[in-house]
């Protein structure tokens, strides 16, 4: 297992030391288009974050039986995230509540009266200023425990509402966004994208794009980024729908008269998602106006014992929940590979 920067494809580590664990969890309506995300239990996968939250706090479920996987019986990479800490403990386990559905039990809750965003192909109606505006005063106050802080995300049918976000802000980028399918359900995302950006037109400024297209994660997490790494390094955990959150973050720098301070900022992903055929977050990186630190580990589940862990390395399911930046953390502090796919089967066989 190594990590390894996406540009210059040389290995590299995360800081060291202990890290903070943020999971921002976050609803967009747009999950509830049949067909369009399998990243939870059909019918109910707004449940998703709230679960994932649930996890990796307590290795327990609370809100429902079972945890969250695909219909083929992919489990969330919620357990990739959590055996590491099993490993190599994070400093501190929170959740952010920005915009959930059921709030979860037995976490460390922060809440900032933020609700669920609607269907994007109907408009989404964030009040995205205030959602931006709470995301930077967070980034202003959190008291950092560790030396860095990692942040995730779990945003059912998040790579959509991320794509239609890059489209509206200008960046020509429609199919570089990944998804949780092995097979993109190409035909609903693209119908469900097109929707949105009719709704959209030069005249609005970029706070009113996001307000009809976006979701409350890409938009709250732009507003912390731009705040805290004034502060601390921040390991942004996860793939494309992260890197369209430094999209917001860069597109808004000249609204809010800031610029992210880009040498506290690591992007983190799974080499699932950096080297899918399917997907470039590469390309999407580089429409920033900086060249952002990112990397990939390139974690595999060849010798698991437990069959569908293996269609992670087919690709399902690829990231989310901050699997990437756990692997790299894992990876800096010498937990070797076949170390964390026992950790996760021994997480599996405790639930059976």
């Amino acid at each position: 297992m190594k990590t390894v920067n996406i540009f210059t494809n040389k290995e590299e580590t995360l800081p060291q030391g202990r890290a903070d664990f943020l999971l921002a969890g976050s609803v967009t309506k747009t999950c509830e288009i049949e067909g369009i995300t399998q990243a939870g239990i059909p019918g109910k996968i707004p449940y998703t974050p709230t679960l994932d939250a649930e996890f990796i706090t307590t290795e327990k479920l609370f809100s429902m039986p079972e945890i969250a996987e695909t219909p083929s019986g992919v489990p969330t990479p919620a357990l990739i995230t959590r055996a590491v800490h099993n490993l190599c403990p994070f400093s501190t386990i929170e959740t952010l509540d920005i915009g959930l559905e059921v709030i979860p039990q037995q976490v460390n809750l922060h809440s900032f009266g933020i609700n669920p965003s609607d269907n994007i192909a109907n408009n989404a109606k964030i009040p995205a200023r205030d959602v931006f505006e709470k995301g930077m005063r967070f980034g202003r106050e959190y008291e950092l425990q560790g030396n860095y802080l990692i942040l995730g995300e779990s945003t059912p049918s998040g790579t959509t509402t991320a794509a239609a976000t890059a489209l509206a802000l200008g960046c020509n980028c429609a199919d570089k966004f990944s998804s949780s399918f092995l097979n993109t359900p190409d035909d609903i995302k693209t119908t469900t994208i097109t929707q949105a950006l009719s709704l959209v037109d030069d005249t609005m400024n970029t706070f009113e794009k996001l307000s009809i297209v976006s979701d409350n994660m890409l938009i709250f997490t732009a507003g912390f980024l731009l705040e805290a790494t004034r502060r601390f390094h921040v390991v942004l955990a996860g793939g494309t729908q992260m890197a369209a959150a430094l999209l917001v973050a860069d597109a808004l720098r000249g609204e809010v008269l800031m610029q992210l301070k880009s040498k506290n900022l690591t992007l983190a992903t799974t080499a699932w998602v950096a080297n899918d055929p399917n997907s470039d977050i590469k390309f999407i990186l580089e429409q920033l106006s900086y060249t952002p630190h990112a990397l990939y580990t390139t974690f595999s589940f060849a010798s698991a014992e437990i069959p569908v862990l293996k269609k992670y390395d087919e690709g399902e399911a690829k990231e989310g929940v901050g699997a990437g930046a756990a692997l790299a953390y894992a990876n800096t502090n010498n937990i070797t590979n076949d170390k964390i796919v026992k950790a996760i089967e021994m997480l599996m066989y405790g639930m059976m």
